[in-house]
């Protein structure tokens, strides 16, 4: 009965410890996601086309006039 009991102990501690550990994951995995999501919200706004042609005309580039572009236009498979 003795063995029963200390067997029992022991699993009931194994799942205790599985239990810590999985806590401990859930809540790495909300930090990651936190994290995620600040990331793409930082990537939106570096990617904004705005801050992207101001950064241009800093840089004294100015945009192509649409009068003076050229399309070239590749059939399919003329490669």
């Amino acid at each position: 009965m003795a063995i029963l009991l200390a067997g029992i102990v022991a699993l009931n501690v194994a799942v205790l410890r599985l239990n810590v550990q999985l806590d401990k994951l859930n809540v790495e995995r909300t930090q990651l996601r936190s994290e995620k999501q600040a990331m793409a919200a930082q990537l939106s706004l570096a990617a904004a086309s705005p801050r992207i042609q101001s950064l241009a005309r800093r840089e004294g580039l100015v945009q192509a006039d649409p009068t003076q572009t050229t399309y070239v236009r590749i059939r399919p498979g003329s490669r």
